[in-house]
């Protein structure tokens, strides 16, 4: 995947047709000092705002893999465009981690990135929903909690694992990351 060529062509046409949008993902991750390989491009878009984003998408030389009003995947023979995933905001707390996204700057344009308590808030939904993500989201969790600590809103982390009725797993975290400051 050309990630400069796709990021170029979509940002450009998000923006064209005013499409609220962040960058979230293994992508975003690189913005909160953490780099993961990762082979496709993750967005959070408003729900107001999907089939903008399907026009869009078809028009760029892409197809439909799957679609909800959760979520959308998008894929295209031209390895150049590789797979780009779309998060569709339209709960409380999506819609307020799209409004709370800062502004970095990618390849020639400022757009959204999520802010780390949020991705975190994000990682620990999908490892609950899918149990087969739980350790390589875990790992993600501890690296952009390690790397972030002192900036990112820790009582808002700890409220997206109460959510989802693992605090313990918080604790755990916490406890982990306090104990390994404690020996440096």
């Amino acid at each position: 995947m050309d990630f400069e060529k796709v990021y170029k062509m979509l940002i450009k046409e998000f923006q064209n047709k005013k499409v609220d949008f962040a960058l979230i993902g293994g992508q975003a991750m690189f913005f909160m000092k953490v780099t993961r390989a990762t082979f496709d491009i993750d967005f959070m878009v408003n729900l107001n705002d999907a089939d903008k984003v399907d026009d869009i998408m078809k028009s760029s030389g892409y197809e439909i893999v799957y679609r909800t009003d959760d979520v959308a995947n998008y894929v295209s023979e031209n390895q150049e465009l590789g797979q780009v995933d779309f998060l569709f905001a339209h709960r409380k707390y999506s819609i307020k981690m799209l409004e709370n996204a800062v502004k970095k700057k990618v390849f020639d344009y400022e757009i959204k990135i999520i802010r780390a308590e949020d991705l975190i808030g994000l990682k620990v939904q999908a490892m609950v929903n899918d149990n087969k993500r739980w350790y390589q989201d875990m790992a993600d969790i501890e690296k952009i909690i390690d790397k972030n600590y002192n900036e990112i809103n820790i009582e808002k982390v700890k409220e997206y694992f109460v959510l989802f009725d693992i605090e313990n797993e918080f604790r755990r975290i916490i406890n982990k990351f306090n104990k390994n400051n404690e020996t440096n």
